[in-house]
């Protein structure tokens, strides 16, 4: 299945958009330095029963977009 494929099939199900699930983390109080994806997959399961897998096409977004996870810092490499 591709990435955007996951990310139809979320929105086919919740009616809801990665900017969706963004605004009610955040509405929530979710969201912070310290959010996990372990955390948004507990979550979505939980309000919208998601699987694994849609939890981690959300949690790349927010990635992607600066919402969650850590920076990575200037010049470090994967080892």
């Amino acid at each position: 299945m591709s990435f955007q494929a996951y990310l139809d099939n979320i929105e086919k199900k919740t009616g809801k958009r990665p900017e969706d699930f963004y605004a009610l983390a955040k509405k929530k109080e979710l969201l912070g330095p310290d959010f996990t994806a372990t955390q948004l997959k507990a979550w979505l399961k939980e309000d919208f029963d998601l699987g694994g897998g849609h939890a981690m096409a959300i949690w790349a977004v927010f990635k992607e977009k600066g919402w969650a996870g850590a920076a990575k810092a200037p010049g470090r490499k994967k080892a």
